[in-house]
């Protein structure tokens, strides 16, 4: 799965950084994914921050041969 964090959505809860620090650090206010670890397996601990999110900024998206999943659409 690749994740992500839209910082439009990211409001600095560093929920993100908290839970799986392995993949998510704090910078400049806001939660962002650690270099390097945009692809990841299924983790889930991953899938909880995601869920857990307040701004719900994390976006999740399977492998291509895997239907979409991210972060509920908020428009």
């Amino acid at each position: 799965m690749k994740v992500s964090v839209d910082r439009d959505l990211c409001y600095g809860s560093a929920e993100c950084a908290y839970r799986v620090p392995a993949v998510f650090e704090f910078v400049d206010g806001f939660g962002v994914v650690r270099p390097g670890r945009e692809q990841t397996g299924e983790d889930p601990g991953v899938l909880e921050a995601a869920e857990k999110c307040p701004g719900q900024a994390i976006g999740i998206t399977e492998s291509p041969r895997s239907t979409p999943h991210s972060a509920p659409d908020r428009s």
